[in-house]
């Protein structure tokens, strides 16, 4: 069974032979497996794409992918992904947190049938602020992408072909791969892994990067345009409640003088109110724009083993 390991590469210069050259040694332990590696450099700053050609030169089954621009992780993991021929494919990371030795249990989980399966860290060794993004992550994903309560995703899954060959069909301009991956199958299995420390450098995702992540969910999802529409519902049914109560107390004591303060409390509530509503209309619709611009996820720049 051919795995192609897909890898989106940014600033890894120092780590990704290391990381392929363990997984080869992983592979050749198992028997009934062989492996190939789909490598994208990200327009990475440093010399990843240099290490890349140097390593298919040594190796005939690393591929690798320059890209002529940065289009983000998942934007490399589409272009990987749609150049893998193998019968699983298998998404790490490529700062060695997603250590190649946890490469066996994900595969022998895989046996027991599953679409998907993901590698379950039993202690992160991020720090507090990632862990809180995650957790943020976490139940963002499980509201907006409907992601079944007992799955625990991370960067290191497995998918089957069919799953994959059902990703690439999305053309989204700002594709997320958990978010395809839920949208296409709930059959998914979870197994314990180890998270390793970084080896070098550090995460390449700033507060910002990852706020246009999470944004990249409302390509999957309509929920926080029914959210909207709730929250529009309710302001008005207290609106009309509290204007409502407002007659009743005038006709009681008329003496009751107008409340400036209130007002402007109100007028200040309901303006945000509308501007949070057409944020999220503004979301989808600049979405919308990108697609029918023919906004591309990746666009190569040269490639290296790589069947044409």
């Amino acid at each position: 069974m051919l795995v192609s390991v897909v890898v989106p590469c940014y600033r890894s210069e120092h780590t990704i032979a290391e990381l392929v050259e363990l997984t080869m040694a992983e592979f050749d332990k198992m028997d009934g497996y062989q492996c190939e590696f789909v490598l994208v450099n990200d327009c990475s700053p440093d010399g990843t794409y240099a290490e890349i050609q140097r390593l298919a030169t040594l190796y005939p089954c690393v591929h690798g992918v320059s890209l002529m621009r940065n289009f983000g992780q998942h934007g490399a993991l589409m272009c990987a992904m749609n150049h893998a021929r193998g019968d699983l494919i298998l998404g790490m990371d490529d700062d060695l947190q997603t250590h190649p030795s946890q490469i066996r249990p994900i595969l022998e989980k895989m046996t027991e049938g599953y679409d998907l399966v993901y590698g379950e860290y039993e202690k992160s060794t991020n720090t507090a602020g990632k862990r809180l993004t995650s957790w943020f992550n976490k139940v963002s994903a499980r509201v907006l992408l409907g992601r079944p309560k007992s799955v625990r995703s991370s960067n290191f899954w497995c998918i089957t072909r069919a799953v994959c060959d059902e990703v690439i069909r999305c053309k989204s301009f700002e594709p997320y791969v958990d978010g395809l991956f839920f949208r296409t199958t709930h059959n998914i299995g979870n197994v314990t892994i180890q998270h390793h420390k970084r080896e070098y450098g550090e995460s390449g995702y700033s507060l910002l990067k990852l706020m246009r992540l999470w944004l990249s969910y409302f390509n999957y999802s309509v929920v926080p345009l029914r959210i909207a529409s709730i929250v529009g519902v309710t302001t008005a049914g207290i609106g009309f409640l509290a204007g409502i109560v407002s007659i009743i107390r005038k006709l009681i004591n008329p003496n009751i003088a107008a409340g400036w303060t209130s007002i402007i409390c109100l007028m200040l509530f309901l303006s945000g109110l509308i501007l949070f509503v057409l944020g999220i209309l503004g979301e989808y619709v600049g979405d919308a724009v990108m697609i029918l611009n023919g906004t591309p996820q990746y666009i190569e720049r040269e490639s290296i083993n790589i069947d044409q």
